[in-house]
């Protein structure tokens, strides 16, 4: 298991005031964490920056919409 007690978790400035985000850690070395923001404590999901990064342009650029 993966040490994330140093990560800085971030919520979209666009998360409303429901619960129902993902915060995000890009602060550690070699790794982008995600996990639920209605459950701290529990499990992250860990993803090479590379990885993240090209997530992230897919989901800008409309590739998962419907």
């Amino acid at each position: 298991m993966m040490d994330l007690s140093s990560a800085m978790w971030r919520k979209s400035a666009r998360s409303g005031s429901s619960g129902n985000c993902v915060e995000v850690a890009d602060n550690l070395s070699g790794v982008v964490a995600v996990r639920d923001s209605k459950n701290p404590a529990g499990p992250a999901l860990v993803f090479a920056p590379d990885v993240w990064s090209t997530f992230v342009g897919g989901a800008k650029g409309g590739e998962f919409d419907r």
